[in-house]
Order: structure tokens, then C-alpha cells, then sequence
């Protein structure tokens, strides 16, 4: 698996992904944010945009990200993400990211994110790279308990608070 990080936003980098492979496949034609990639043998199997915070200068975030369908549990998502913040800490002393769900959430605790205790106005919760020192995994995956979850994503809540935290993983060369 090699990363790479095609633009920074204002060299207006763009990325076409198969819109029936890649979730936000179209988040990733538009010119405004940076963009870095996953590719396995050469083919694109995962996609993160980027841009600096409009307020504060110190910190950038992560926008979307996106694994193809057939790369997806495979740790893709996790080792793109923290490849991204490496490069994007070269800019940045903070690394955000705001996470709609709990797989999401999970996956960027794999990177070294931790919640900041804030949410957005879409009831996303906002991680952090560095995570905060007092970052508690576990309660932040416990918001999810009060949303209107899938099965597959209850299960999921319910057998992470019960093992706990995944180990963070170093980002790729």
C-alpha cells in the first residue's frame, strides 16, 4: 500500500473515484481542499480531503474520507488518515475531524484522534489530533447510544464500550 498526498487546497488537487465503489465520491472533484490517496497496486482504494480551519490558523481538519467498498476493514481508512495528519501536523499544531458515526469514530481513534467533547451542529462529534489529554474513548462512543442506530452499528457500540480502546496505529512512511 503506498500514500500520497496529491495537493495541498490551494493547488486545486482533484481525485474522480467510481461513485458506485467509493462513498463522497463527489467531495473528491472539487478543487478547494487538499487531498491525499491510498492506492494498492497502483489504484486508488482510498481518498481523505483536507483544509485549514477558517478560524484558527494553528489547525487544520480532515473533510472526507473514503475507503472503496472492497478495501473497507481492512485498516485502509485508519493508516490514510494518520498519513494525512502526519503531513498535515507539518502545517498545523491540530488536526480535526468531525465523525457521524461509530465506525467512523473508532477508525480515527486507530489514527491517534480523541474526543474533544464537542459536537458540530450535525450532532457529529469533533476528534482531535493530538488527542486531548483528558480524550475518554468510551464516553465519547456512548453518544452514539442516544442516536437512531442500524443493528449492525448497536452491535458494534455495545462490543467496543465492552473491549475498549483500539490501539493507536503509527502513520505509514
Amino acid at each position: 500500500m503506498e500514500f500520497d498526498v496529491l495537493g495541498w487546497p490551494g493547488d486545486d488537487p482533484t481525485v474522480r473515484l467510481d461513485w458506485r465503489r467509493f462513498a463522497y465520491a463527489g467531495k473528491f472533484v472539487m478543487s478547494n481542499t487538499g487531498k491525499a490517496v491510498a492506492r494498492d497496486d497502483g489504484d486508488v482504494v482510498g481518498a481523505v480531503s483536507f483544509n485549514a480551519d477558517r478560524t484558527d490558523d494553528a489547525t487544520g481538519w480532515l473533510r472526507y474520507v473514503t475507503v472503496r467498498e472492497d478495501y473497507r476493514g481492512e485498516g485502509v481508512g485508519p493508516r490514510l488518515c494518520a498519513f494525512a495528519t502526519d503531513r498535515l501536523h507539518e502545517r498545523y499544531d491540530t488536526v480535526r475531524i468531525a465523525v457521524n458515526n461509530p465506525f467512523a469514530y473508532h477508525a480515527l481513534h486507530k489514527a491517534g484522534f480523541g474526543w474533544t467533547g464537542d459536537t458540530t451542529g450535525l450532532a457529529e462529534l469533533v476528534l482531535a489530533h493530538p488527542a486531548p489529554a483528558d480524550a475518554d474513548y468510551r464516553e465519547g462512543l456512548r453518544r452514539y447510544r442516544e442516536r437512531d442506530l442500524t443493528d449492525a452499528e448497536s452491535a458494534f457500540v455495545a462490543e467496543k464500550l465492552d473491549t475498549g480502546a483500539p490501539p493507536t496505529r503509527e502513520p505509514p512512511a
